[in-house]
């Protein structure tokens, strides 16, 4: 139970960061990677309905938290070593952040896919993602 509560935490935390990263971000730039993060438009069921910001935050961070327990059961069922979850996290949410990125294309409020700039700031934002979520499971190892 303790290590499910940690887990949670740690998603929160991680996907807390990686919101506020990307949001900063599109102050900075004005590269719509915040606006990327929240977009439910392309989502059957879910594109119809106008959530407000914080509805969809609560949507990603629904989503950052399932993540660290997939990869807290990964890290458990083959007792990986801490170095070896950091590397998955890592590489897990650069996938997932590349794979994603082409949804933008489904979008008409999120940046262009010839974007690289913004490509380059959403991939970049989902490895720091990726290495603080490794860092803060490691403490749940067992």
């Amino acid at each position: 139970m303790k290590q499910a509560a940690y887990t949670f935490c740690n998603g929160i935390i991680a996907g807390v960061s990686l919101g506020l990263l990307l949001k900063l971000a599109q102050q900075a730039t004005g590269y719509k990677v915040y606006t990327l993060l929240l977009n439910i438009d392309y989502i059957p069921g879910l594109g119809s309905y106008q959530l407000s910001e914080f509805g969809e935050f609560v949507l990603h961070l629904t989503v950052a938290v399932l993540l660290a327990f997939i990869v807290m059961g990964v890290a458990n069922r083959h007792r990986m070593t801490a170095g070896a979850l950091i590397v998955l996290c890592i590489g897990l949410n650069t996938a997932i952040a590349i794979c994603y990125y082409p949804l933008t294309n489904l979008s008409e409020s999120t940046p262009p896919l010839t974007s690289f700039p913004a490509f380059f700031i959403w991939v970049g934002a989902h490895i720091l993602y990726g290495l603080l979520l490794g860092f803060l499971l490691v403490k749940n190892l067992r």
